[in-house]
């Protein structure tokens, strides 16, 4: 692939899809990790190690929206090449739970040096040397990290730094001392960067990313469909786990891709592909709300265990509102205070959910919040269908509200 589309933006190519396979065994490594040690402090250290994946997918991802082409072999060497020490990472996923992150530090240093190399790589009019000095300083570090005990700071220091080179590097300088209002931040990250080299195209990261929670709701389903199959035909919580699991899916699934992958897209297009707003909505703004589908994944395989831990329902509920609260389906409504109220409610309710497990199986639990989540499900297709309609009458003043919005929220919060 790798080509124009009838809306002019580019298309995913066949090696990125080949390069997701690789991701998604890496994920489903962390999703297991959970499943292993059922405890809140198994969960938090499973978040470090998929921000610490996800950063480095993200890497490989902007790098072929900005300059990759599936005609040139350079591009397509560099994607493959960097499959095998993230396929190692992969099989080392037990072991950093285990204590022993060697291996898997070592595996991601490698591939910054491959990603540094990358942006290093000639290419007409193109000169993308701060972004590879940042990927070499991660490498530097995560080699550092792969010798020395207690490295979790090293990781989140390099991960930090070359997220700000890759969609940070693109930042208004502004005087010391000076701190800009939420209104003028959001006002500068809705115009087109400075250097058209760094902008991002809105079509392809899109669909990127699209694909990319479609193979992390398939997790949910393998998982779904593996427990399932452990368990009598007779037995009705067979059924309920199969009902519950695939319901639920489907309504994670029609929360994302009924509205909100679109207004994404078009408020990143509208942007002129500023950088810092695809940070804020794709790298840094799908970060929880995958790993929630991994935490739901972890939720839905414990459920259906002979004995499930008490955290099974826990971990299905907080991933749901994780998901919720992450992909922004509540915020396009009412901004009054009455519904800004609502939508915390509906977060509380979804996650206390989980109490169900004292009076229900856990099968039985799993269906309930997969009707709750269609429930969500609906809900938000009306207010997104709402808001897409703002934006097909007036994408100007859809995003001149938006800015609005951000100052309204501003200003309550310095009288606050």
């Amino acid at each position: 692939m790798t080509e124009v589309d009838e809306r002019g933006g580019k298309r995913v190519g066949w090696v990125e899809l080949y390069f997701d396979l690789v991701f998604v065994f890496a994920v489903g490594q962390v999703a297991h990790g959970i499943v292993a040690d059922p405890h809140w402090a198994r969960a938090a250290a499973a978040l470090g190690l998929f921000a610490t994946l996800w950063w480095t997918w993200i890497g490989f991802a902007v790098l072929y929206n900005r300059r990759g082409d599936d005609s040139r072999v350079a591009d397509r060497l560099f994607v493959l090449v960097g499959t095998i020490p993230c396929g190692i990472a992969a099989t080392q996923a037990h072991h950093v739970f285990e204590g022993h992150p060697a291996i898997f530090a070592a595996a991601m240093a490698a591939v910054r040096v491959i990603l540094a190399a990358a942006h290093r790589w000639p290419r007409d009019g193109i000169d993308q040397r701060r972004i590879s000095a940042g990927y070499a300083v991660s490498a530097v570090l995560f080699g550092v990290s792969a010798v020395l005990p207690h490295s979790w700071a090293l990781w989140a220091f390099a991960l930090l730094q070359e997220a700000g080179f890759l969609l940070l590097g693109d930042r208004h300088e502004r005087r010391r001392g000076e701190r800009p209002t939420r209104e003028a931040r959001w006002r500068i990250m809705l115009a087109p960067p400075r250097d058209p080299n760094l902008a991002i195209d809105s079509a392809h990261l899109a669909e990127r990313f699209g694909l990319f929670m479609i193979l992390l709701l398939g997790e949910l389903v393998i998982t779904v469909g593996t427990a399932a199959l452990e368990r009598p035909a007779d037995d009705l919580g067979y059924w309920l786990a199969l009902a519950g699991g695939l319901v639920l899916a489907g309504a994670l699934w029609w929360v994302y891709f009924s509205s909100a992958v679109e207004i994404y897209e078009r408020m990143l297009g509208f942007s002129g592909g500023n950088p810092a707003l695809a940070y804020s909505l794709y790298a840094g703004g799908h970060l929880m709300p995958a790993f929630a589908l991994l935490l739901m994944a972890a939720g839905v395989n414990l459920s259906l265990h002979e004995s499930p831990p008490h955290a099974a329902a826990w971990f299905t509920t907080a991933g749901l509102a994780i998901y919720l609260a992450g992909t922004r389906v509540f915020a396009a409504g009412s901004h009054r205070w009455y519904f800004a109220l609502a939508r915390v409610a509906a977060l509380a309710a979804t996650v206390n959910l989980a109490f169900l497990d004292r009076l229900l199986p856990a099968p039985a639990v799993v269906l309930v919040i997969a009707v709750w989540a269609v429930g969500t499900a609906a809900v938000t297709a009306v207010i997104r269908h709402r808001s897409l309609t703002r934006l097909d009458d007036d994408p100007v003043a859809f995003l001149r509200q938006v800015a609005d919005r951000r100052r309204t929220d501003g200003a309550s919060e310095s009288d606050a």
